[in-house]
């Protein structure tokens, strides 16, 4: 359902790329919370948690709630699911359907954090992959019934990585929460995340060299082709099997020598995760499962399921770059966080406009706040 890694580049910079795999387009939009914004995170039974953004951030967001003509939908109802802050910190949520579990004990007189504004938390207070793991350590963070997800229990799991090479897995598995270096800065769903790192022992004999000849008893066999290096890799698209493609086009993709040739190596890496529609399926009697969304619905028109790479980001860590594209492009557009600074108020654009955009969107989303206000 998604996949997430961290390219270096000769020099060392990291760059993030993610994709997002669903059944169906849902309403995301492109989102920039600019320094101060206020942020007021509930958890049921709880005291409210509020705080400002400290670092702007931009993000790709989601909803919390179905809107109605009473209530429209304002900024403090967008949920960060991928975003970069203006320090290079990283945030990325990815489906984990087994977080659920035993609730954490904590007081009821204590202000908690609502796990779905871990996004908002991470992004808007932190710098770096250290400063994040030393405040989880003091904050409670409770898990939700999401009623926009039928009332699923926020069934996720999270990476944050940073500037300086840091990577960092927030885990809930069964209501506990755990928290991991991850050395390999790759990301995919379940299994747990040690479990896809002890599972990575069984590919020790991966490399990227070629061994186009072989002798066999008096045949002497010689490959025709380039390529037979990746003939090791796990071929589905399941989690585990990804998990490991990440790893080795992570490990192995050629090391770009400037930031631009690093940001078209990952996109051509990246490539390979993509998921067009049909290409798996499945049928409701087969028993297949898909996150079910309130107020949206699958094609009514297909008899089955198929999930898709509903949008693809790419994040510059060091120049605070943000590209993205959608299913219906394959060119990325980008948003230049730098140029975003001296847009103080909050500004959104759906996440389907940006076809329409020019390459360099930076530009329309600070337009779309001042059309909005006209």
């Amino acid at each position: 359902m998604c996949t997430a890694l961290v390219y270096g580049d000769a020099a060392g910079r990291s760059y993030l790329g993610r994709t997002l795999e669903l059944t169906m387009d849902l309403p995301y939009e492109v989102a920039w919370f600019p320094a101060g914004f206020p942020v007021t995170s509930q958890a049921p039974g709880h005291p409210a948690l509020a705080y400002a953004v400290d670092h702007a951030f931009l993000a790709i967001t989601m909803p919390w709630r179905v809107p109605t003509p009473e209530a429209p939908l304002g900024m403090a109802d967008l949920k960060v699911i991928e975003g970069l802050n203006d320090k290079g910190l990283t945030f990325s949520l990815l489906s984990y359907p087994a977080a659920a579990g035993r609730a954490q004990g904590v007081e009821m007189t204590r202000a908690v954090l609502a796990a779905s504004d871990l996004g908002s938390w991470v992004l808007g207070r932190f710098a770096s992959v250290a400063e994040v793991k030393a405040a989880l350590a003091a904050q409670p963070v409770v898990l939700e019934a999401l009623a926009l997800l039928q009332g699923a229990v926020s069934p996720f799991h999270y990476v944050v990585n940073d500037a300086a090479g840091a990577s960092l897995v927030i885990e809930f598995h069964k209501g506990e929460m755990q928290l991991y270096d991850n050395p390999v800065r790759v990301m995919t769903n379940g299994p747990r995340f040690d479990w896809h790192l002890t599972n990575l022992d069984n590919y020790t004999f991966l490399s990227n060299v070629d061994r186009p000849a072989a002798t066999f008893g008096g045949y002497a066999a010689r490959q025709p082709d380039s390529g037979i290096a990746t003939a090791g890799l796990p071929s589905s698209s399941t989690s585990v099997g990804r998990f490991v493609r990440a790893v080795y086009y992570a490990e192995f993709a050629e090391k770009a020598d400037t930031p631009d040739g690093a940001v078209n190596a990952l996109a051509h890496v990246m490539n390979t995760f993509d998921r067009p529609r049909g290409v798996s399926i499945d049928y409701p009697s087969e028993g297949g499962g898909h996150m079910e969304v309130a107020g949206l619905k699958e094609d009514a028109a297909r008899p089955y399921a198929t999930e898709f790479t509903s949008w693809t980001s790419l994040s510059d860590l060091g120049r605070l770059l943000f590209f993205v594209r959608d299913y219906a492009g394959m060119n990325f557009t980008r948003f230049d966080l730098a140029a975003l600074r001296d847009a103080a108020q909050p500004l959104a654009l759906p996440l389907s406009r940006l076809s329409a955009l020019p390459a360099d969107a930076t530009g329309s989303l600070k337009a779309a706040a001042k059309a909005e206000a006209g």
